[in-house]
Order: structure tokens, then C-alpha cells, then sequence
């Protein structure tokens, strides 16, 4: 018997990658002075992987999209496309707070999640009391 649903695993390869974003960010918000520091972002296609993989999917209307974990990887990498500054770095600290606050919220959020199947566990333990 399961105690737990494949969406606790979800939920918390979902916070991992949000801890590792987070570290991501942290890093680029430290580096902002650092001359020739290159921002980096982190890609969460092993993540979505992962989570594709542990669920059972079945189409119920023909026009509905296929969910298959091709090709996808976890990647850490330096941002392309970004405006240096004088010294070469590419930190953009407006864009890094933007993140920082919008993974924040992400985590908050997976968090809340995470304590309500664990209340609800927690309900059916006490017997509905």
C-alpha cells in the first residue's frame, strides 16, 4: 500500500528545483560586481521529466496534446543573448530580483502544497477528527 501519491514525489523534485534555482540566483545577485562574471539560469526539463515519467497519462479526446518526456535534460547554464557591462559581466540585477521573487513564489506555493497532503494525511490518521 502507498502511503503517498506520485504527487508528493512531484512536489518535491518541484522544490529541489526551485533550491537550486534559488542557489542559481544567489550566485549571479553575489557576482553582480565580479568583472568578466557571466549570469547563469537554470533549465528544469529533467525536472519535468521526471515528473512525466512517474505519471500515468491517458488521452480521453484525440485533441489533446501528448505528454512524453523526450529529449529533456537539467542543465545549469550561462544566460546568452544578454547585455555586458563595462567590466564583462552580465549581470542584470532588476532581472535577477524579478526571479528571485518569482521562485520565491513557486516555492511558497509547492510548500503550501506539500503541508496540505500532509494535513490531510494527518486527517485520515486522527480518523476525521
Amino acid at each position: 500500500m502507498k502511503v503517498f501519491s506520485q504527487s508528493m514525489s512531484i512536489i518535491e523534485n518541484a522544490i529541489q528545483q526551485t533550491s537550486t534555482k534559488q542557489k542559481v540566483i544567489s550566485q549571479n545577485i553575489a557576482n553582480v560586481d565580479t568583472p568578466g562574471y557571466k549570469a547563469k539560469d537554470v533549465s528544469f526539463k529533467s525536472a519535468f521529466k521526471s515528473a512525466i515519467s512517474n505519471v500515468n497519462t491517458y488521452k480521453t479526446d484525440e485533441r489533446h496534446f501528448d505528454i512524453t518526456p523526450s529529449n529533456l535534460g537539467t542543465t545549469v547554464f550561462t544566460k546568452k543573448n544578454v547585455t555586458y557591462n563595462e567590466s564583462g559581466n552580465s549581470v542584470d540585477m532588476d532581472q535577477e530580483m524579478s526571479e528571485l521573487a518569482a521562485n520565491q513564489i513557486q516555492y511558497n506555493a509547492l510548500v503550501d502544497r506539500m503541508s496540505s497532503k500532509f494535513n490531510g494525511l494527518e486527517n485520515v490518521i486522527k480518523g476525521g477528527r
